[in-house]
């Protein structure tokens, strides 16, 4: 099979963050595409009954352990913002825009985003803040600002997010090959795998 590989994450996911930084490489191996697609945690946790690991008793210390170990596993610099996790709105906002003009130029200010996040410890919930690191891209800082306060933004982001809750998504990251969902970082080897043998 040749299809896209879908990609969904959330800018506050450190998980999220390592995947992004593999996934393509991993994919132009066997000849395929990847589709990023910027979601947001809080309404898929609803529906799941998740919580925010760090929320979440004694297992929140592990994962703060479990983050930097593997972002070091996978080669990937990290360090736990002082601010986590954050309302990635805006961000998710400024990416779908984006993207639906120049995929290329979005992913670009993904890892714009993410490594200013999760490497700098900027807070990219402040819009200021967002907007200076897309203008760092090339991208119009006001036409970014503009973008992520119109309603067909908001609308066009909403309905991504129900359509990828409704598909099964319920964590970042979490990735589709031919249909097939695979979830967290270290499902990177059954993606490659997977995508090596066409199945197992």
């Amino acid at each position: 099979m040749s299809g896209a590989i879908d990609f969904y994450f959330d800018f506050a996911s450190p998980f999220g963050y390592i995947m992004s930084e593999h996934i393509d490489a991993v994919a132009a191996k066997y000849g395929r595409v990847v589709v990023w697609r910027a979601m947001l945690l809080a309404p898929a946790f609803k529906v799941s009954g998740t919580v925010p690991v760090l929320g979440m008793p004694v297992k929140g210390e592990y994962f703060k352990i479990d983050f930097a170990r593997s972002a070091r596993y996978h080669g990937v610099a990290f360090r736990l913002p002082s601010r986590f996790p954050l309302m990635t709105t805006l961000a998710a906002r400024a990416f779908r825009w984006v993207n639906d003009r120049d995929p290329a130029k979005a992913k670009q200010l993904a890892h714009a985003i993410f490594r200013a996040y999760f490497v700098d410890d900027v807070n990219i919930a402040e819009e200021d803040k967002l907007l200076g690191i897309a203008a760092a891209q090339g991208l119009d800082r006001h036409e970014i600002g503009d973008a992520i306060h119109d309603i067909d933004v908001k609308n066009r982001l909403r309905a991504l997010v129900d359509a990828a809750i409704a598909r099964g998504v319920f964590g970042s990251p979490m990735v589709y090959v031919d249909g097939e969902p695979f979830w967290g970082t270290d499902r990177l080897p059954h993606v490659e795998k997977w995508l090596a043998t066409g199945g197992f």
